[in-house]
């Protein structure tokens, strides 16, 4: 191997020896992972674009301007696995479907919804722009592969959320992307639509590297059933069947079959579920799809929504004409059903006999989608769909979802007395208050196995043996780096679990699982460490003064120990920078409004007996004691959200614990319950602290 060094010029040579392979040279690809071009064809040229282009006219290949923007993604149909002569099989990639586009050097990746996103995948655009060949437009779908040399789509995520160049360079190295490549659209001026699938994959397959960040994503032929199972084994999203003599139609096609081996699906919303306090919003959505010409009913959805999903969905449903369903009615009282609706996309474990949805949780609102699309598995498609109200079914016995409890006597509060058996029916009677702030949340537990005198220990994540029906959610952990499994906690037999796990407090994340970059709430933790709680209550009350003033709304809530968390609704509008931006200028006007009780130093010994107002915790992965969770401390306390009215001299923490706090909620109601669905103006909050911060330097 030549090498440079300056003006210098090297000649390396690798002798044999105890790390050479005994292979021949045969078993290494001899092409370049970026271009495709061997040693020789860099010297004398490449034949391959003359070729190939020779090879698609004689194909019928006609002269077109084929523009990647004017051009719609081909989509495939839902179906079952299958083997069939005349079909080609490929795995289905759980990533982003990207058309790449080179036109006269110049390199475009663009998504199903025609965003440019070479910014975001800048290695990927890299190889494109390296293949030595001036026009052309291929389809594949961009993954990262994970350790397992798997598709990740939690870490693809992770790449899709940066924006910043410098962070999207250094992701480009840690989690590099591949594009897997199944389709030439045009090559050299030439419209390859029209022809077979099978000619245009020969084509693509002559053009790529054999190695490399941009792979040609191989198939077998006829045997459907076998490639779905062993796709299945590996854990892999599932196959797409393609007929062989297929042109490139810019629609959905039968000609195109994709089989999911996790389920998910298409429905349309015809009506909802109202929330049972009264107030805006929803529980569930009613769902359907068309079977033989009809809508028909496939069960409800009521986990995995973000506040834009409610934001985002409620127009749409209260735009919508009523409509009656059949006389078998609704299974739920107070269930509204609609004439129609939008579409959206849910995953499931499995439909029961009835075609109702097993362990459904919303994914996303489908602009891109129409309601006659939405098909019942196996049924014909629907040309022109009259819409009509649909029969309400008979809801299909739920899955069991049984905790088996175990050493209910066991005393895990040795001075009160507490039994393990006490705090599950602490959480059992305080569910429907609890809840609403644990769903569609990643959850951290804090495990006391013996009680809070025994040894401890944090787990993010799920273990091997949890429950098929427990919800747990894969993401990309900053802290670990890598994939952790989160327990999300969206009802009563969950919550169970995890407590009979010896699980004693419940932290939360302040966003939730469909929009992790947002949050529901900004963070301003008031910690004393030995500061006497007068002082917490006077920064406590000053907060929200100050908050009152400049037009932001705030709750509070007790820590559960020694401290008060005030927290402002953001109604998943911000970002966590955002959020800890807001949150430093608000403790740094409290400082110096009250410099001889507040501090911003986190060092204790630094803080000289004051409360340490902790805005920190406004960042992502960053976590928050629930409310109404239950701490390990003397008392069994809990976090208890409370009425500004009560943070005053005669607070006392320790009056709510587990024997006292639901009592006071089925009196009083929960107070902090608006900090989950409203929001403030944060740029006019901004503007008017920036302005009372200058005001205290002047008078300084």
């Amino acid at each position: 191997m030549k090498i440079k060094r300056g003006k210098e010029e090297w000649l390396l040579i690798k002798e044999r020896d105890g790390y050479a392979s005994k292979q021949g040279t045969e078993d290494y690809p001899h092409d370049s992972v970026m271009s495709g071009r061997t040693v020789e064809q860099m010297a004398a040229g490449d034949p391959r674009g003359e070729s190939v282009a020779a090879q698609l006219r004689k194909a019928g290949a006609k002269e077109r301007d084929v523009v990647a923007k004017d051009v719609k993604h081909m989509l495939a149909t839902p179906g079952k696995p299958f083997s069939s002569a005349g079909w080609v099989f490929e795995l289905k990639y759980d990533g982003y479907r990207l058309f790449a586009q080179k036109r006269d050097g110049v390199v475009t990746l663009y998504t199903r919804a025609g965003l440019d996103y070479t910014s975001v995948f800048p290695e990927i655009a890299d190889v494109v722009a390296a293949l030595p060949f001036q026009r052309f437009i291929i389809d594949g779908e961009v993954v990262v592969i994970d350790d397992r040399g798997l598709p990740s789509f939690a870490l693809l995520q992770k790449r899709g959320r940066l924006t910043r160049r410098r962070d999207v360079a250094r992701a480009a190295v840690e989690l590099p992307a591949s594009l897997y490549v199944f389709d030439l659209l045009s090559f050299d001026g030439l419209d390859l639509r029209a022809l077979p699938l099978t000619e245009r994959k020969a084509a693509l397959r002559g053009l790529l590297p054999t190695a490399g960040s941009l792979r040609y994503s191989e198939h077998i032929e006829t045997d459907g059933e076998a490639m779905f199972a062993e796709a299945e084994r590996m854990g892999l999203e599932g196959i797409v069947g393609k007929r062989a003599e297929s042109p490139y139609v810019m629609k959905r096609s039968t000609d195109w079959m994709k089989v999911n081996a996790a389920k998910s699906d298409d429905f349309i919303v015809v009506g909802f579920s109202p929330e049972r306090t009264g107030g805006s919003g929803f529980r569930a959505l009613l769902l359907a799809q068309y079977r033989d010409g009809e809508l028909t009913y496939a069960g409800r959805v009521g986990s995995g929504f973000a506040q834009r999903d409610f934001k985002a969905i409620e127009p749409l449903l209260h735009a919508l004409p009523p409509a009656e369903p059949s006389a078998a009615a609704s299974p739920e009282r107070g269930d509204v059903w609609l004439a129609g609706g939008p579409v959206v996309q849910v995953k499931f474990k499995q439909r029961t006999n009835d075609g109702l949805l097993r362990q459904p949780v919303y994914l996303r609102l489908r602009d891109d989608k129409r309601a006659e699309e939405c098909v019942w598995p196996g049924a014909a498609a629907v040309d022109e769909p009259v819409v009509q109200p649909p029969a309400a079914a008979k809801h299909a016995d739920a899955e069991p979802r049984e905790v088996p409890f175990t050493n209910l006597d066991k005393v895990f509060w040795p001075t009160d007395g507490y039994t393990k058996g006490d705090l599950i029916k602490y959480y059992e009677g305080i569910a429907e208050w609890l809840l609403p702030y644990l769903k569609d949340r990643p959850m951290v537990l804090t495990r006391y196995p013996d009680g809070i005198e025994g040894k401890s220990f944090f787990q993010k994540d799920a273990p091997t043996y949890a429950p098929d029906w427990l919800r747990l959610e894969t993401m990309w952990s900053e802290h670990s780096q890598r994939e952790i499994r989160y327990f999300v906690l969206d009802d009563l037999p969950s919550l169970l679990y995890v407590v009979n796990m010896g699980t004693i407090p419940l932290h939360v994340w302040s966003s939730r699982v469909a929009a992790l970059e947002r949050p529901d709430w900004c963070i301003l933790d008031l910690d004393p460490k030995g500061a006497p709680l007068s002082d917490v209550i006077k920064i406590a009350r000053y907060l929200h003064e100050l908050c009152d003033d400049v037009g932001l709304t705030t709750f509070v809530k007790t820590s559960g120990s020694t401290g008060i968390h005030v927290l402002i609704p953001l109604g998943a509008r911000y970002t966590y920078e955002q959020s800890r931006t807001l949150a430093e200028l608000i403790a740094r006007v409290a400082v110096h409004a009250l410099p001889d009780i507040a501090t911003i130093v986190r060092s204790v010994s630094n803080r000289k007996g004051r409360v340490y107002i902790d805005y920190g915790q406004n960042g992502h992965g960053q976590l928050l004691v629930s409310p109404l969770c239950v701490r390990p401390l003397p008392g069994a306390p809990v976090s208890m959200p409370l009425p500004w009215a009560q943070i005053n001299a005669r607070l006392t923490l320790g009056r709510y614990n587990v024997r006292t706090a639901a009592k006071w909620l089925r009196k009083h109601g929960d107070p902090l319950l608006g900090v989950l669905d409203q929001s403030i103006d944060m740029l006019e909050a901004l503007e008017a602290l920036a302005l009372r911060v200058e005001k205290g330097r002047g008078e300084t």
